[in-house]
């Protein structure tokens, strides 16, 4: 069973409070992999509006998409048509079509800092340009669910038994990655080689890997036979591109050696990016 956290006292002054949301955080990642959270502080109206630009987004002819092909950028940003990814190797392709992007300032600079360490991840986003709202909408949902992960953090920090602040100096450039989806309804045959998303684990590999899998990161899959449209959101939101992926100390004992090679957080990104995409 998914559990659910209250965020109502994320901020609250007594460390009391927020320990025992982080035992509560702690409970989810270790015995479930997934958690709900209420009381998240994103504004109703930014969730709605990103999800009508979405849906105009989808809407677009097929060729207008396509002149974002994700396969035309290395850092793998913008579209991926229905059937182009497969995240289960068993399956014959994902039903979904999806757009991706990583962090950009509301008002765009020629020099943005916190891009300066993507290393392998490096590249700008790309937007449609008959849709210039688009990217205004999609882009404050994004800024608001960056906002959140901010909070989170510290709770797993605590969930760890390490300091609240464990994670700022590995967290401080948004390394987040956006997908807004849209499941076409799956009519017909039943075909469980070719469903919304396959069976697969997301960027939580990366806290299994840092904790040693202490954290789990559980497998999940997408099928919509709700026969209507679908459209996801999801914000990935990890370490730092540069941040080495190297087991916490609090997850590692005799009991419990290091399982991972080393690797920095933005090789690992990518690499599953292109097992995901076919690159």
């Amino acid at each position: 069973m998914t559990n659910c956290s209250d965020l109502k006292d994320i901020d609250s002054p007594d460390p009391d409070v927020r320990h025992t949301l982080g035992q509560a955080v702690r409970d989810a990642c270790i015995n479930v992999g997934f958690f709900y959270v209420k009381n998240h502080g994103i504004a109703e109206d930014t969730v709605n509006q990103a999800l009508s630009a979405s849906k105009d987004f989808f809407s677009l002819p097929l060729e207008k998409k396509m002149e974002l092909d994700i396969r035309k950028t290395s850092n793998f940003k913008g579209y991926n048509p229905v059937l182009s990814s497969n995240n289960d190797p068993l399956n014959r392709g994902d039903l979904h079509e999806g757009f991706e992007f990583g962090w950009e300032e509301m008002q765009a600079r020629e020099h943005d800092e916190k891009r300066a360490h993507d290393g392998v991840m490096a590249g700008n986003n790309v937007w449609p340009s008959e849709l210039p709202g688009f990217r205004e909408s999609a882009l404050s949902y994004y800024h608001a669910a960056v906002g959140l992960g901010r909070k989170l953090f510290p709770l797993f920090a605590l969930a760890l038994d390490l300091p609240e602040n464990f994670f700022d100096d590995k967290t401080k450039n948004a390394a987040a990655i956006m997908r807004v989806l849209h499941y076409p309804p799956q009519n017909g045959p039943v075909d469980d080689r070719v469903i919304g998303i396959g069976a697969h684990t997301d960027l939580g590999d990366q806290f299994a890997r840092w904790t040693n899998d202490v954290f789990k990161s559980t497998v999940h899959r997408a099928i919509n036979r709700s026969g209507v449209r679908r459209y996801s959101i999801p914000l990935f939101f990890g370490t730092d591109y540069d941040v080495k992926l190297e087991p916490i100390p609090s997850c590692v004992s005799p009991e419990r050696p290091p399982k991972y090679e080393v690797v920095t957080a933005g090789e690992y990104v990518k690499e599953r990016l292109k097992a995901t995409y076919g690159h």
